[in-house]
């Protein structure tokens, strides 16, 4: 299976794409879309979109796990990573990609086994699982690899659960 996952922002929106094979991950991809803080936000919103569409359309994943917002105390911030996380729906609609959402708590569990680790040690997990020589980088595309990763280990729950 094909797993795309996505960490959103305005400024910066991970992506990471694994697959995995029985118990086995590989890495395919990873990286980060970047807008400029000065764009008007529609023109931001929309390379966001173009670019996660042409890697939707490039790679082919099976499903696709994205991050839920999490809120604390910058309402203002929070609204904005939504709009960005409402293009990224958007495009894997448009490419017929089922979406999966996990909470922060979730991807930490389903990384590390422990839903309050460390930024660390989600990023060293991260490399262990995928084999890779260092920990991946940037943190936005590390955390979207941690996503894939979670949802390869919880996905087929939620089908279950949503019947899919």
């Amino acid at each position: 299976m094909r797993i795309m996952g996505v960490d959103p922002g305005l400024a910066t929106t991970g992506y990471g794409i694994v697959t995995k094979e029985g118990s086995d991950y590989h890495p395919v991809t990873f990286a980060c879309v970047r807008t400029p803080a000065g764009q008007e936000l529609g023109s931001r919103l929309l390379h966001i979109y173009r670019e996660i569409s042409a890697v939707i359309a490039e790679y082919l994943p099976q499903e696709l796990a994205v991050e839920d917002i999490f809120f604390n105390t910058n309402a203002k911030s929070a609204f904005l990573v939504g709009q960005a996380r409402g293009v990224i729906l958007l495009a894997a609609a448009h490419a017929a990609v089922p979406v999966y959402t996990y909470t922060p708590l979730q991807v930490k569990q389903g990384v590390v086994g422990y839903g309050r680790a460390e930024k660390g040690q989600v990023q060293e997990m991260t490399r262990i699982i995928l084999k890779l020589k260092d920990k991946p980088r940037p943190d936005d595309a590390a955390d979207a690899l941690a996503i894939a990763l979670c949802h390869g280990n919880f996905g087929r729950h939620n089908r279950l659960l949503e019947g899919r």
